[in-house]
């Protein structure tokens, strides 16, 4: 019914820079918060940020805070997580989430497939 795809993960050094995106398609009608969840190897999935439909409500997890920054753009059902200062520590398979309406007027959580995201030197 609802397909999350994202894109952007990769090969980063130390301190560098990188921005995932998540779009969404399928039989949505409305899409309410959608966030970032990370897993690392060997450890449970982490929740790292979340952003509200208006976008004017944003949350993060003390371990990213001040590094990364969560947006959307409605208009393209597509959510955003511009990351920066990046430490291996961020290592980790990045998922996108998020509460469609669909146009079938039920709402469920959709998860995207995930991207890696490696940070080394």
């Amino acid at each position: 019914q609802v397909q999350l795809v994202e894109s952007g993960g990769g090969l980063v050094q130390p301190g560098g820079s990188l921005r995932l995106s998540c779009v969404a398609s399928g039989n949505i009608f409305s899409i309410y918060d959608m966030g970032w969840f990370r897993q690392a190897p060997g450890k449970q999935r982490e929740w790292i940020a979340a952003i509200s439909w208006s976008g004017g409500n944003t949350n993060y997890a003390d371990s990213v805070k001040g590094r990364f920054t969560i947006s959307r753009d409605n208009a393209k059902n597509t959510v955003y997580l511009q990351m920066n200062s990046l430490k291996s520590e961020d290592t980790a398979v990045y998922y996108c989430n998020a509460d469609v309406l669909t146009t079938g007027r039920v709402t469920i959580r959709s998860w995207g497939q995930g991207t890696q995201v490696t940070v080394s030197s």
